[in-house]
C-alpha cells in the first residue's frame, strides 16, 4: 500500500462516504457536480440544473430493507441520475448497479404522479400543492403513455479494479442490438468509472474532464491545488473540500470516516500480504515434495487458496471490531453472511 493513502492532507479524502457527499452531495456543491455530469457526458447531454431527491428508494415489504444511493438528481429536462461512490471491491457489484438503475427506473412508473410534479417543480422553479398539480393534470391518458420513462444514468466512481469489466478506466453500456451496435432504448445509460486505470499525470491532462478525474484521485494526499489548475470549478472545489472549512458536525463525521477508511485499508493490505507469503510458502513445499515443475503450481494454487480464505477471515474479524453490520462484512469480503457469524464467533 502506498503510504500516501494514510496522509491527512488540506483536503477530504472523495473516496470516503462523506468526504464524496461534502465535495458533491450538498446544495452549494450542485455547481460543482453539475460540471462534472457535463464533462462527464460531453457530446451526449447537457445539464444547466439539478435538483437533489431523496436519496432512500423505500422498500415495498418489510423484507426488503430498501435501497439508499449517494446521490439521486433529476435535471431540468427530467433525467434521474444515480451517482455512486464505491472504494473498494464487493462480490456482486455490477449485479448491485443494475439493480439501483432497474429500482429508479420502475419507480418512475409507480410514483407517476411525483414523478411529474417533480418535473414540473424544477422546469418552473416553484414548488406546487397537490392541488395546483391535480387542476393542471390531464384527466385521461391512454394506456401506452403511462409508460414513458425518463432517462437514467448510473455514473459509478470505483476506486477499485472490477474483474466484469475491461482493464480501462472508462466503461460505457447501453441497452443495444448484440449484432450491429445499435441503441435499442436510450433510457438506460451507465457509466463506469475505475480510478485504478486512470494513469495520467497532471502535465498530461489537457481537458478539464481529464483534470476533475486527477483531481478526484489524489487531491486528498494535497496541501494546496496545483498551479496548473487554473479553472473557476477548481478554485470553488478548493472552498468546499478543505478540511478546515468543515463545520464541527461534519469534521467529526469525517475524522471518524477518515480513521475506518484508513484501517480497513491497513487490514486488507497486511491480511493479503500474510495470505501471499503463506500460500507461496505452502506451495514451495508440496511443490518440492511432489516434482519441481507440476507440484510447485499446484502447491501455489491450493497455498494461495488457503491463504486467501485466511485473508478473508482476517479482513472479517477487523470490520467486525470497527463496529460494520455482518451484511456489510459479507458485502466487502465475499463471505456469506453465516460464514461471517461463525468466523467473527471463533
Amino acid at each position: 500500500m502506498d503510504n500516501m493513502d494514510l496522509t491527512c492532507g488540506h483536503f477530504v479524502n472523495p473516496f470516503t462516504d462523506i468526504g464524496f457527499k461534502i465535495i458533491f452531495g450538498q446544495p452549494a456543491s450542485k455547481e460543482l457536480l453539475i460540471t462534472l455530469l457535463n464533462e462527464l457526458l460531453a457530446g451526449e447531454h447537457r445539464i444547466e440544473n439539478l435538483i437533489f431527491l431523496d436519496k432512500e428508494n423505500h422498500s415495498d415489504s418489510m423484507a426488503d430493507a430498501g435501497i439508499i444511493y449517494d446521490l439521486y438528481c433529476l435535471t431540468d429536462t427530467g433525467e434521474y441520475i444515480i451517482v455512486e461512490m464505491q472504494n473498494r471491491f464487493h462480490s456482486s457489484f455490477l449485479d448491485r448497479t443494475l439493480f439501483y438503475m432497474c429500482r429508479a427506473i420502475g419507480r418512475q412508473v409507480e410514483n407517476l404522479r411525483e414523478k411529474r410534479r417533480k418535473e414540473r417543480e424544477l422546469q418552473t422553479g416553484k414548488p406546487e400543492t397537490e392541488e395546483d398539480f391535480l387542476l393542471s393534470e390531464p384527466m385521461q391518458e391512454n394506456y401506452g403513455s403511462r409508460y414513458k420513462l425518463s432517462t437514467v444514468y448510473g455514473i459509478f466512481l470505483m476506486n477499485f479494479r472490477e474483474p466484469g469489466l475491461e482493464e480501462k478506466f472508462r466503461t460505457d453500456t447501453v441497452i443495444a442490438d448484440r449484432e450491429s451496435g445499435k441503441v435499442v432504448n436510450p433510457h438506460f445509460r451507465q457509466i463506469f468509472l475505475q480510478f485504478p486505470y486512470f494513469t495520467k499525470e497532471l502535465k498530461d491532462c489537457e481537458t478539464l474532464y481529464d483534470k476533475l478525474i486527477y483531481t478526484l484521485k489524489n487531491m486528498q494526499h494535497w496541501n494546496r491545488m496545483p498551479d496548473a489548475l487554473k479553472e473557476q470549478v477548481f478554485s470553488r472545489l478548493e472552498e468546499l473540500a478543505a478540511v478546515a472549512n468543515l463545520s464541527l458536525e461534519d469534521r467529526i463525521a469525517y475524522d471518524k470516516a477518515l480513521d475506518r477508511y484508513r484501517v480497513s485499508r491497513i487490514v486488507e493490505e497486511d491480511a493479503r500480504e500474510a495470505g501471499w507469503k503463506k500460500g507461496l510458502a505452502e506451495g514451495r513445499v508440496e511443490g518440492r515434495a511432489e516434482g519441481r515443475a507440476e507440484g510447485r503450481a499446484e502447491g501455489r494454487a491450493e497455498g494461495l487458496a488457503e491463504g486467501q480464505a485466511k485473508e478473508k477471515v482476517a479482513i472479517a474479524r477487523n470490520l467486525k471490531s470497527l463496529g460494520l453490520s455482518t451484511a456489510q462484512i459479507a458485502q466487502a469480503t465475499g463471505l456469506t453472511e453465516e460464514e461471517v457469524e461463525s468466523t467473527v464467533n471463533n
